[in-house]
C-alpha cells in the first residue's frame, strides 16, 4: 500500500531541486536515489528477529532530528524515508524461524515418511542444506530424501540409515548459519519370544522374582503383569512390585492366593502398541513353609542418578522378606523436598520438577521383625546450557576493533567455539579467541558474515547467532538544509551529523570564511558547533563540510535569532473550597512572526481534557492567552499548574498554585495503647486538615456483633482537634474490636483512617441476664424451663454457662442447676413426687469464669400435665353407607392430661390390630365418619386422646357392619304410552344379587326443559303415569332400597300435549306437530339408606 504523502514528496523534490543541488553539490545523487520511499513504515519495526546493534564508531544511527517547529523540507521527507528502509530494501544474512526438533517416528507407520523442519528468512532468500550425523545429505544422490522450502522429506525412513542427529544449514550472500542438531529416532516394539517359558516352584512365605525379558523396543515402555486370564491384572501393594526399570514382577513373600499363571504385558509410549509375553507358572512347594527370614533388596535404583532439571525422578526400592518388609526414604545430610511424594506402598520416591538444590544421597531402608538392610545412591541434577549473555547484529567502520561475548550458564559448566559462515573459527592474525570472547582487530570488508556462538555440555549445545557488517560508504547528510531559530541571549547548538565510513574529518565555516573557534564559539567533538549567549550578528548561514577517502558531503545550517518570550501566569496563587470553580489565565509575550503553542500540566503531567472534561476546561481566549477552568474542584485538585507557551525559538514555563480547603484527610495509622474489659485508649496521627482546622474526632469501632462501623463514647467527650488520643468507653468485656478515627472541621468530616488491628477486651462478669424466661409442657412430673439464650457479646468471658434456679411455689429455698452451654435454651427437671400442674418460682441467672452474673426476674411456670390418662367414654359406631362408618364418643373427665385431639384407629375383623388405619380428629370434635371401607364388612374400632406429650389408653374395641352395595344393574326395557297430558312408563324390574342390597322401590325424575327444578315420584310397581300440559320432559327412573340410589336407567324423552296419543315405538321426531316439545323421564332404582 502507497504512503499517502508520496504525491506531495514528489512536488516537493522537484520545486527544490536547485536548493538541494546547492546544498550536496560535492555529492552528485541520481533521482532513482532522490525519489526512493518507502510503502509502509510500520514493517520496519518487525523487519528483522534479532535485535541490530550500531558500535559506537560507526554512524549508523537512524536518530536525525530535524527542527521540530518548522515545516520539513523535501531533503528532510527524503531522508526520514531512507531512515526506515523496507524490510525488501534491506539486505541481510539468514536468521532462523523455526529449526528442527527431536522426531520419533513409529516404524509401523504406513506412509513412512520423516519431516524434518527448518525455516529461516534473509534477504536474499536463503538456500538449504542437511547434514545428518556431520555429513551433507545428497537429494540429488538419494531419491529417499527431498527438500521443499527448508523442510527435509525422508521417504520409506528405517533406523538402519536414517537415525541420527540432523543438522540445517542456511546460507546467503551475507552469511551461512547452523540450525541445532535434532536427534530422528525410530519408535517399535518387538514381539517375546515364543519359547515357553519355565514354571517357578517356591515354597510359602517365600519371596519370587518373575522375569519379564521384554522384547526389542524403542523407546521407553511400560510394564503390567496379567494374573491367569486377561484382563485381570497383578495389583501392586506392599507384598507385590512391578518395577518399570527392570520390567519384573516382585512378590515379597508367597501366598497360595498367588498360585496361578502369570504374563508380563509391555506397551509402547509412542505407539500404545502391546505385547504379551508366554505365560510364567507359579506353583507351591509341597516339603514345607518357608520361615520369617530378614530383607533382601532385590531392586534399587543405580548408585549414581543422573536428571535434567525440571524432570520428573522416580527411584525405586524393593525388598524380599518374611514378614513383608516395610520401606522408608531419608536424604543424607538434608530433608527430602516437600514436594516428593511416595508411590507403590512406600516402593517408588517421586520428585517433580527437580531442582539442582534436590541434588544429594538418598537411602532407601528395608525393615521387618528380623532385621533391616538399606541402600544407597547419588542423585546428580544437571541443566542443558542457557544464554545469560548474547551477540547481536552489529555494524562497524573498516579499521574499528570488534568485541563479542557470549555467556551461557549449565551444569556441567559449558564450553565454547565460534563459528563463521558454519566453519570453526579459530585464533589466528587479527582474531583472538577466548572461550565466549571474541575480538576482531582493525576489522575489514572479508570480516562481513554471519557469526555464532555455540555454548555446549554433554546434555546439550546452543547457538547464538548475529551479523558482522563492515561499512563503507562517502558522507551523506540525511536533513540537508536545516532551518534553526534560538533566542536571543540564549546558546544555540547546530549539529552535523554525517552518514559515512569511516568517519568523516568535519569542518565548518560561514559565508566564505572557516570558522575559528573562540570563547564565544565551540566547536564540540561530536562535531556540533555550539554558540554562546547568541545575538542578532549571529544570524547567517553555516556550512558543514564532511569529507573521508571515498567522498565528501556539505550541509547547509540557516540560523535565525528571535527576543525571547514571556509568560503570565495568573493569578500564581488562589485558595477556594471544595465544589468551587476557579480560572487560570495564561498570556504569552513573543515574536510576532512566530506562532504560539500552549499546553497546560497538573503537578509537572499534561492535563488530558478529554479524559478528565468533567473539571477541567481548555478556553483560548485570544491567539496569545488561553485559559484553564477548573469546574466544582475536589481536594485532589489542588497542587501546582503549569503552563507551557512554545514557539519554534523557544519554550517558557509558568506555574501557579492551588490550594483546596475541604473536610480533613484521614487520621495516621490508629494503636491501641491500653486495653481493659470496657475501655480502650486510641491514639492517631493528624492527617492533613486541607486548609480548614479540625474541630474535633469521632471514635468508630467494628464488632462481629455490630452493622458496621458505629460511634462509640469517648473519654474525654468531645475529642477536640487538637487531641491525639482519646479513651473509648462501654464497651463490651470479652469482645474483639476494631478501631478507626474520622476527623471533621468547618467544612465537613473526612475519610475515615485505616482500621486498627484487631484486639479483644478483657474478661467480666456477665452483666446480663437471660430474657423470655418460660416454660410448660413436657412429660409427666417434668418441669420444663426455657429462656432465650445470652449473645455472645454480652457473655463477657469465657466459661460462659447458666444457673437454673426453681422452687415449688409457697416454699422457701431455692433449688439451682448449672447449665454449661452457652447455646442452650431449655432445661428439665424430673421429679416423681409433685403432682401435675405444681406452680414453680424459676429465675435463670449467667456466669462465666469470672464470677456470677445477674438473674432474670421471677416468673410462675406450672410443671407438666402429662399425657391424658383416661380413655374417651361410649364410644358408639353404625354403618352410613357400604363404604362409610360414623364413630361418636364423650370425652374424659376432665383433669391433668387434656386431650388435643382424639385419635381413632379401625380394622377389619380377621385382621391384627396393628395392620390397621388411623385417623386424627381436627382439634377436640367427638365424632368422625370413616370413609374408603369395604361394603358388608365387620371393622372393629377404638378411640385414645392425645396431646403434645404423648397418647392416652384406647378404649375398648367396638364394631360395626359396613352395608351391602346397591344393585350395579339399572332398569331396563323401558317403555311409555302417551294419552294427551299423560305418559305412562313401564320397565323390567331388577333383581338384586347375594352381595347386593334389596330394591324397595324405584324413583322416577322428570325434568321440564326450561325449567329449573326436577319433579320426583316415587313407586314400587314397574309402572308410573305422569301428566301435564304440552311440555317437553326429561325422564330418569332409578331403582331404589329405603332412599339409597342405585344405578340410573337410560334418560327418554317425550313431547306431552292434550290429544295426542302415541307409545314409545310409534312416533319420532319428525312426525310431531312442530308446537310440541320433549320431556326427558329417567328412572332411578331405590335402596335402603339413601336420603334425597
Amino acid at each position: 500500500m502507497g504512503s499517502p504523502w508520496k504525491p506531495f514528496l514528489l512536488l516537493s523534490v522537484i520545486s527544490s531541486l536547485s536548493d538541494f543541488a546547492r546544498a550536496v553539490a560535492a555529492r552528485p545523487i541520481s533521482y532513482a536515489a532522490v525519489l526512493r520511499m518507502k510503502a509502509d513504515s510500520s514493517s520496519v519495526l518487525h523487519s528483522r528477529s534479532r535485535p541490530r546493534q550500531h558500535h559506537s564508531g560507526g554512524l549508523v544511527t537512524t536518530d536525525w532530528p530535524a527542527f521540530s517547529g518548522h515545516p520539513l523540507s523535501a531533503l528532510s521527507l527524503l531522508s526520514s524515508q531512507e531512515d526506515y528502509r523496507s524490510e525488501e530494501s534491506e539486505e541481510f544474512g539468514p536468521v532462523f524461524i523455526h529449526e528442527p526438533d527431536d522426531v520419533i517416528s513409529p516404524l509401523d507407520s504406513d506412509e513412512k515418511k520423516v519431516v524434518m523442519h527448518c525455516e529461516a528468512r534473509g534477504n536474499p532468500p536463503p538456500t538449504y542444506s542437511w547434514y545428518i550425523n556431520g555429513t551433507e545429505v545428497d537429494t540429488e544422490a538419494d531419491y529417499r530424501y527431498s527438500l521443499i522450502d527448508g523442510n527435509l522429506i525422508i521417504t520409506n525412513a528405517s533406523e538402519i540409515t536414517d537415525y541420527g542427529k540432523y543438522q540445517c544449514k542456511a546460507e546467503n550472500s551475507f552469511g551461512t548459519v547452523l540450525g541445532r542438531e535434532a536427534l530422528l529416532q525410530f519408535a517399535y516394539l518387538g514381539a517375546f519370544s515364543g519359547k515357553t517359558r519355565g514354571g517357578v516352584s517356591v515354597r510359602e512365605g517365600q519371596g519370587v522374582v518373575l522375569m519379564c525379558s521384554p522384547p526389542p523396543h524403542s523407546p521407553e515402555i511400560i510394564y503390567s503383569w496379567v494374573f491367569n486370564e486377561f484382563p485381570s491384572f497383578v495389583a501392586e501393594d506392599s507384598r507385590r512390585f512391578i518395577s518399570q526399570d527392570t520390567g519384573n514382577l516382585y512378590i515379597s513373600k508367597v501366598q497360595p492366593s498367588d498360585v496361578g499363571s502369570y504374563i508380563c504385558l509391555v506397551k509402547n509410549t509412542v505407539t500404545n502398541a502391546r505385547v504379551l509375553s508366554p505365560p510364567t507358572p507359579l506353583t507351591l512347594k509341597t516339603d514345607g513353609v518357608m520361615g520369617e527370614y530378614e530383607p533382601k533388596i532385590e531392586v534399587h535404583f543405580p548408585t549414581s542418578v543422573l536428571a535434567a532439571k525440571g524432570v520428573t525422578v522416580r527411584l525405586e526400592c524393593f525388598a524380599l522378606g518374611n514378614p513383608v518388609p516395610t520401606i522408608t526414604w531419608r536424604k543424607i545430610n538434608g530433608n527430602i523436598p516437600k514436594k516428593a511424594r511416595l508411590r507403590k506402598s512406600q516402593a517408588v520416591l517421586e520428585m517433580p520438577n527437580i531442582q539442582l538444590e534436590d541434588s544429594g544421597t538418598y537411602e532407601c531402608k528395608a525393615e521387618n521383625p528380623r532385621g533391616g538392610t538399606a541402600f544407597k545412591g547419588h542423585l546428580q541434577v544437571y541443566t542443558l546450557p542457557q544464554w545469560v549473555r548474547m551477540i547481536n547484529d552489529t555494524q562497524m567502520d573498516s579499521g574499528e576493533k570488534l568485541q563479542w561475548e557470549c555467556k551461557a550458564m549449565g551444569r556441567p559448566r559449558p564450553t565454547y567455539h565460534w563459528l563463521r559462515n558454519g566453519l570453526p573459527l579459530t585464533s589466528q592474525g587479527r582474531v583472538e579467541i577466548v572461550n565466549g570472547e571474541l575480538t576482531i582487530h582493525k576489522v575489514q570488508q572479508t570480516d562481513s558474515g554471519m557469526y555464532q556462538c555455540v555454548a555446549g555440555n554433554k546434555y546439550g549445545t546452543i547457538y547464538n547467532n548475529a551479523e558482522l557488517k563492515i561499512l563503507a560508504s562517502a558522507p551523506v547528510f540525511v536533513h540537508n538544509p536545516i532551518r534553526v531559530i534560538a533566542t536571543l541571549g540564549k546558546d544555540v547548538s547546530l549539529e552535523c551529523k554525517p552518514r559515512a565510513s569511516p568517519k568523516p574529518r568535519v569542518t565548518w565555516k560561514s559565508g566564505d570564511r572557516r570558522i575559528q573557534q573562540s570563547r564565544r564559539i565551540m566547536l564540540l567533538r561530536n562535531n556540533t558547533l555550539r554558540i554562546v549567549n547568541s545575538s542578532r550578528a549571529d544570524e547567517g548561514t553555516y556550512v558543514c563540510r564532511a569529507e573521508n577517502q571515498l567522498g565528501s558531503a556539505e550541509m547547509t545550517a540557516i540560523l535565525w535569532v528571535k527576543e525571547a518570550m514571556r509568560v503570565e501566569l495568573s493569578p500564581s496563587r488562589v485558595e477556594v473550597t471544595v465544589g468551587e470553580s476557579v480560572v487560570l489565565s495564561c498570556k504569552a509575550t513573543h515574536d510576532t512572526t512566530l506562532d504560539v503553542a500552549f499546553q497546560w500540566f497538573f503537578n509537572q503531567k499534561p492535563i488530558n481534557f478529554q479524559q478528565d472534561g468533567g473539571h477541567f476546561e481548555y478556553i483560548q481566549t485570544q491567539s496569545s492567552t488561553v485559559d484553564l477552568m477548573i469546574r466544582s474542584i475536589l481536594l485532589k485538585h489542588a497542587g501546582k499548574y503549569g503552563c507551557r507557551a512554545q514557539t519554534s525559538a523557544d519554550t517558557v514555563f509558568a506555574e501557579a498554585e492551588l490550594l483546596v480547603r475541604g473536610p480533613p484527610g484521614p487520621p495516621g495509622v490508629v494503636i491501641v495503647e491500653e486495653i481493659t474489659d470496657t475501655t480502650a485508649t486510641l491514639s492517631w496521627t493528624r492527617g492533613l486538615d486541607n486548609h480548614s482546622p479540625i474541630s474535633t474526632y469521632n471514635l468508630q469501632a467494628r464488632s462481629p456483633f455490630s452493622l458496621g462501623w458505629q460511634t462509640v463514647k469517648t473519654d474525654p467527650d468531645p475529642v477536640t482537634g487538637d487531641m491525639e488520643s482519646a479513651m473509648a468507653v462501654e464497651l463490651n468485656p470479652w469482645v474483639e474490636y476494631e478501631f478507626r478515627v474520622v476527623a471533621s472541621n468547618a467544612i465537613g468530616t473526612g475519610d475515615p483512617s485505616a482500621p486498627s488491628r484487631g484486639v479483644r477486651t478483657k474478661e467480666a462478669v456477665p452483666s446480663v441476664a437471660p430474657a423470655n424466661v418460660s416454660g410448660g409442657n413436657g412429660r409427666r412430673h417434668e418441669l420444663v424451663i426455657s429462656w432465650e439464650p445470652v449473645s455472645e457479646e454480652f457473655q463477657n468471658g469465657e466459661g460462659f454457662g447458666y444457673i437454673v434456679a426453681f422452687r415449688a411455689n409457697g416454699t422457701r429455698g431455692w433449688k439451682e442447676k448449672m447449665v454449661t452451654s452457652a447455646d442452650s435454651t431449655t432445661y428439665k427437671y424430673r421429679d416423681e413426687t409433685f403432682p401435675p400442674l405444681t406452680p414453680f418460682e424459676v429465675k435463670v441467672g449467667v456466669y462465666n469464669n469470672k464470677g456470677d452474673g445477674p438473674f432474670s426476674k421471677v416468673v410462675i411456670i406450672h410443671s407438666a400435665e402429662g399425657e391424658p390418662r383416661d380413655a374417651p367414654s361410649d364410644v358408639k359406631a353404625y354403618s352410613i353407607s357400604s363404604s362409610e362408618i360414623r364413630v361418636t364418643w364423650k370425652p374424659p373427665h376432665p383433669g391433668p392430661g387434656r386431650p388435643r385431639g382424639y385419635e381413632v384407629s379401625y380394622w377389619k375383623d380377621m385382621e391384627q390390630e396393628e395392620s390397621g388405619k388411623k385417623q386424627r380428629t381436627v382439634k377436640n370434635e367427638t365424632s368422625m365418619v370413616l370413609t374408603g371401607l369395604e361394603g358388608n364388612s365387620l371393622y372393629l374400632i377404638s378411640v385414645k386422646g392425645f396431646n403434645s406429650i404423648g397418647q392416652g389408653p384406647a378404649t375398648a374395641a367396638v364394631t360395626a357392619n359396613t352395608r351391602k352395595a346397591p344393585p350395579a344393574q339399572p332398569p331396563t326395557n323401558l317403555m311409555w304410552i302417551q294419552e294427551g297430558n299423560n305418559v305412562s312408563l313401564n320397565w323390567d324390574p331388577v333383581k338384586a344379587t347375594d352381595n347386593e342390597s334389596d330394591v324397595i322401590g324405584y324413583m322416577v325424575l322428570l325434568k321440564q326443559e326450561g325449567r329449573g327444578h326436577n319433579q320426583v315420584t316415587r313407586t314400587i310397581n314397574p309402572a308410573s303415569p305422569q301428566t301435564g300440559g304440552t311440555q317437553t320432559t326429561k325422564i330418569e327412573v332409578r331403582r331404589g332400597e329405603a332412599k339409597r340410589e342405585g344405578a340410573i336407567s337410560s334418560q327418554v324423552r317425550v313431547v306431552t300435549s292434550s290429544g295426542v296419543r302415541a307409545k314409545s315405538n310409534q312416533c319420532s321426531v319428525h312426525c310431531l306437530p312442530q308446537s310440541l316439545t320433549w320431556t326427558a323421564l329417567l328412572l332411578v332404582l331405590l335402596v335402603p339408606s339413601a336420603s334425597w
